[in-house]
């Protein structure tokens, strides 16, 4: 076997580099699920998006602008018309934003069985959200932290409601590796005279290896039928990259050397529709995943304390922010889905259980 078959061969699941998203799914019945994919505009995730239709669910697509979702939703109608396709307005760099979406969503939507952290930019100019927070943290973990949390009670209830398992996924990146896993405060993340584009990447993308893991713990000590798991999706010449500069010739020219080990979209997708709706994942929680099968990621990204440094970062820049514990609880009684806000601490142990009257709670 050559050096290219070897890169390319199948791993225990059966699938490997070159599979696609349609090839992973292939047979699959997701007609009764839900789900939402951030960054589902172009690239990796608009192709999941594409898949998880294909397969037939009901897909969200969070956008930033309604116009640029609705045209990747005609586009995306035009391939496939019996598409179940729903756009809904929100910027993941905004904290209000991310509130505005999921109580949107919440109220509108009864059920959400997969939930997809896929949107992402990378090695931008340094620059700070709304929220005042370095904008890839931002982008890349918090608003997906907050995101998460505020659509859990969601998936907690779907999953009980309809005994089928619920699934998030984290997408991250092999670039996590450089990430030494010290930035996770926030005098070192908005240190605009240390900042380094491709570094600042790689702490967003440990983060949300971290996260998935936390995430994954919280909800196994809770017994809840919800799993969490992060992949990286594999080299893929995609605009994630936009705010690179590079000459174009050079790039043109590290393209046509990269070309045998680049995947296509359709197969940078694979791992995350396979995370998505395989049978083979079911109960699979806190791994991380690469060509659709389990995968080590770094030291750091397997270290429980980090992930517990993170998890109390995160939560105290929601509480700087006005958002010290936006959490909702959603309870469904007779199909019909009714909603009340609480504040109370993000994984208080009196959430556990947590039942008012016959009705319901939410995010």
């Amino acid at each position: 076997m050559g050096l290219l078959g070897w890169l390319w061969r199948a791993g225990p699941s059966g699938f490997g580099s070159s599979s696609t998203a349609e090839q992973v799914t292939q047979g699959i019945d997701a007609s009764q699920l839900t789900a939402i994919v951030t960054g589902a505009t172009n690239g990796i995730g608009k192709e999941t998006a594409r898949v998880l239709a294909l397969r037939g669910a009901k897909v969200i697509i969070p956008s930033r602008t309604l116009d640029s979702g609705l045209k990747v939703k005609q586009s995306l109608l035009e391939q496939n018309p019996s598409a179940e396709l729903h756009v809904m307005e929100m910027d993941l760099s905004s904290l209000d934003s991310v509130d505005s979406f999921a109580r949107s969503f919440n109220s509108s939507h009864k059920h959400l069985n997969i939930l997809i952290n896929n949107a992402g930019i990378m090695a931008c100019p340094f620059q700070l959200s709304r929220d005042g927070i370095e904008l890839q943290f931002a982008t890349n973990h918090l608003g997906h932290f907050l995101l998460t949390n505020l659509l859990l009670d969601k998936m907690k209830a779907t999953s009980k409601k309809m005994g089928v398992q619920g699934r998030i996924i984290n997408v991250s990146s092999n670039g996590h590796r450089r990430s030494d896993g010290s930035c996770f405060n926030l005098d070192k993340i908005n240190d605009q005279s240390k900042y380094k584009p491709f570094v600042a990447y790689a702490h967003s993308k440990l983060a949300n290896i971290l996260h998935a893991n936390e995430l994954s713990k919280h909800l196994q000590e809770e017994g809840s039928n919800v799993t969490v798991n992060s992949l990286h999706p594999g080299v893929i010449f995609t605009n994630l990259g936009s705010h690179i500069q590079m000459n174009p010739t050079l790039m043109k020219s590290l393209a046509a050397l990269a070309k045998p080990i680049l995947k296509s979209i359709p197969e940078g997708a694979a791992t995350t529709c396979y995370l998505a709706l395989h049978p083979k994942v079911k109960d699979v929680t806190g791994k991380y995943f690469a060509d659709c099968n389990e995968a080590m990621p770094s030291p750091k990204a397997r270290d429980e304390m980090l992930g517990k440094t993170l998890w109390e970062f995160s939560e105290e820049l929601l509480k700087r922010r006005g958002r010290p514990y936006i959490t909702a609880i959603t309870c469904e009684a007779d199909d019909t889905a009714s909603s009340i806000s609480f504040t109370v601490p993000c994984w208080s142990p009196s959430l556990t259980g947590l039942q008012v009257g016959s009705a319901a709670r939410q995010s």
